[in-house]
């Protein structure tokens, strides 16, 4: 079973580096469309949080149960996608 705080830190960095890159709600979204959001910054926030759930994943591998494992590994995919993919910020 996963462990509650394990998640709440995993969904936490990911929440931030999506709400930096404008994905996590309308009036993000819409501040980042109409360029009201520091485009370089807000793609640091979420290189940030990317590399912190990545070094996360190098420190914890091998002590995480099957569902921490892959909700680690589907956010450092979705975020990684996310930053690579074209007209991604910055």
């Amino acid at each position: 079973m996963p462990h509650p705080d394990f998640v709440g830190l995993v969904n936490t960095l990911q929440a931030t580096a999506e709400a930096a890159l404008g994905d996590l709600n309308a009036a993000t979204a819409s501040a980042a469309r109409d360029g009201l959001l520091d485009e370089r910054r807000a793609r640091q926030t979420a290189e940030r949080s990317l590399k912190l759930l990545t070094m996360l994943a190098e420190k914890t591998r091998g002590n995480l149960d099957f569902t921490e494992a892959e909700l680690l590994s589907d956010a450092i995919t979705s975020l990684h996608a996310r930053l690579q993919a074209p007209g991604a910020q910055g």
